[in-house]
């Protein structure tokens, strides 16, 4: 079963991310400082709202992580079309408009191109979420009326 393997490499990746996560946010107050001292003036004048910056839209990271964990637990179990998915879609898709409103305030701030880039791409996947989400709910619909039928 070659869907298997890949599946089972995808929830490893994920795992791994969700635990690379905790040391990048562990370390995040002296990765900045240091960073800050090499790289850019403007990440030692907004150190503070930068960190602030970083370490919300990295919390909410992880948690999109932590969802896509759940998610692939149902994959594994090879019962993927449950409503607990539905509501993990919606919560990334609200956790990616967050991440996009946080680095939209960013621009004000501290401006970069890549900036421009973070916002569009996380209101693209929470957009992807919002309507992937719909399209799950239709698919527990019909798999809850066939199972009724049987």
């Amino acid at each position: 079963m070659k869907d298997s393997k890949l599946t089972k490499i995808t929830k490893w990746i994920l795992d791994l991310m969700f635990v690379a996560g905790i040391v990048v946010l562990l370390t995040l107050p002296f990765t900045l400082k240091l960073a800050g001292q090499y790289l850019q003036s403007e990440l030692a004048k907004h150190y503070w709202y930068m960190l602030a910056i970083l370490a919300i839209s990295g919390l909410c990271g992880m948690w999109i992580v932590w969802e896509l964990r759940r998610m692939m637990r149902t994959v594994l179990m090879q019962d993927c079309f449950v409503e607990e998915n539905v509501t993990s879609l919606k919560r990334m898709g609200m956790i990616s408009f967050i991440i996009s409103v946080l680095y939209g305030t960013k621009i004000f701030v501290v401006p970069s191109p890549a900036t421009f880039i973070v916002i569009l791409t996380f209101f693209i996947a929470g957009l992807f979420s919002e309507v992937l989400a719909c399209v799950f709910r239709e698919a527990v619909r019909y798999k809850e009326e066939n199972d009724l039928t049987i």
